[in-house]
């Protein structure tokens, strides 16, 4: 029986999901999976997963107090359902998870790191290994000199929003983990240039940019993984059989697990340690003059921030809507959710019948006896709700 080209990818590349649909995590079965402020928001929206924004915005009003101002409240509320989604995908996939710093910090190289480590302290509180998350930042040049510090303290980074050669080798010099170009940016990028409404896969911008990029890691024996990201079609896939990692979004695996034929691997490390390519040191004044001489990744890189912003203000509109939903029925809200977790009906919530976080649960867990209440729950909503105020 012939393989799918699903399949036949997973023998030379990771697939990784690109979505923070915990359903579709589990019908694709990547090895890893990525997120972004943009699928968390349309995650956030589906009604199977209310339970974990609920508790996310619980933790957050518990975790600052009553003197917290929404705007704190409502940040670490999205840190917190950020991780509570990294939890679920670890709970699924045997591999790692990436997840994203806030992107408005894109140029902000201390507030990075310290978010790092925020969100690292807190998936280790839930019992996660750190190993198992990749902190994702923008490769911005204050975004690659953060990296290098997290590297440094065993927190491994994801650097992603790369679109050219000069990010990517100043990234395998600070010892990222792993980077992300953004194969399908580039193509549209030079598809609204040039005026051509299509490229040949082989000759697609975005896969010669991340073959060159895989091509000279190799050659120069480093360290960091190359994961090609937002992709416009299979055919960008296919070309980039073999490269490390690959996240693909929930409708391409879709596509590629139902197409047959033969699929060869294109990108070979041992094929790239014969090659000749000169190396390059990019240091901050040869990064600044090939980030501003690469039209292309000046202005990619500066959208794809923008967009990933813009897609974070969303969310905090969407939660503080659902904090006046909640607020404005909050004891039909907890007895709702109360029942949901009751699963024996003796009237309290133990730890074995919660679903959600440890972290929520201490939470709501006022007088820290391993139940709770429907006063605690309905007091704990409440609380979430007057943080709207």
């Amino acid at each position: 029986m012939s393989q799918s080209l699903l399949d036949q990818l997973k023998k030379y590349t990771v697939v990784v999901a690109d979505t923070g649909d915990i359903n579709s995590i589990q019908k694709f079965t990547p090895r890893d999976a990525t997120t972004n402020p943009s699928l968390i928001t349309a995650a956030a929206q589906m009604p199977e997963y209310s339970e974990i924004v609920d508790g996310a915005l619980v933790w957050a009003r518990r975790h600052l107090g009553k003197s917290a101002s929404t705007d704190a409240a409502l940040k670490l509320a999205i840190d917190r359902l950020s991780v509570d989604f990294g939890l679920r995908i670890l709970a699924i996939v045997p591999g790692r998870v990436s997840t994203e710093v806030d992107a408005r910090l894109s140029y902000d190289e201390k507030a990075t790191i310290e978010k790092g480590r925020q969100l690292i302290g807190m998936y280790e509180a839930a019992g996660a290994d750190r190993d198992r998350v990749l902190i994702k930042i923008a490769s911005t040049w204050e975004g690659i000199r953060a990296a290098e510090a997290l590297e440094r303290e065993g927190i491994h980074t994801n650097l992603t929003l790369l679109f050219g050669l000069h990010q990517a080798i100043a990234c395998a010099e600070a010892k990222a983990t792993l980077i992300s170009p953004f194969v399908g940016r580039i193509l549209d990028w030079h598809v609204k240039s040039s005026g051509r409404a299509s490229y040949p896969p082989a000759e697609d911008p975005g896969v010669v940019s991340v073959t060159a990029i895989y091509n000279y890691y190799k050659r120069h024996g480093h360290k960091t993984e190359v994961m090609g990201a937002s992709f416009r079609n299979a055919g960008e896939i296919t070309e980039l059989a073999g490269c490390d990692l690959l996240t693909i979004a929930p409708k391409l695996l879709a596509e590629l697990g139902a197409a047959q034929g033969d699929l060869p691997r294109k990108l070979d490390p041992d094929a790239a340690r014969t090659m000749t390519i000169a190396p390059i040191v990019v240091d901050k004044t040869a990064f600044v003059a090939m980030h501003a001489a690469d039209r292309m990744a000046s202005e990619k890189l500066a959208e794809g921030i923008d967009g990933f912003s813009k897609a974070l203000v969303a969310l905090e509109k969407l939660l503080a809507e659902r904090l006046e939903t909640m607020g404005g029925n909050a004891a039909s809200a907890a007895r709702e959710l109360f029942g949901v977790y009751d699963l024996d009906g003796d009237g309290y919530i133990t730890r074995e019948e919660w679903a959600g976080t440890d972290a929520v649960f201490d939470a709501l867990d006022e007088n820290c006896d391993g139940r709770i209440t429907p006063s605690e729950m309905s007091a704990g909503l409440g609380a979430a709700f007057r943080l709207a105020r």
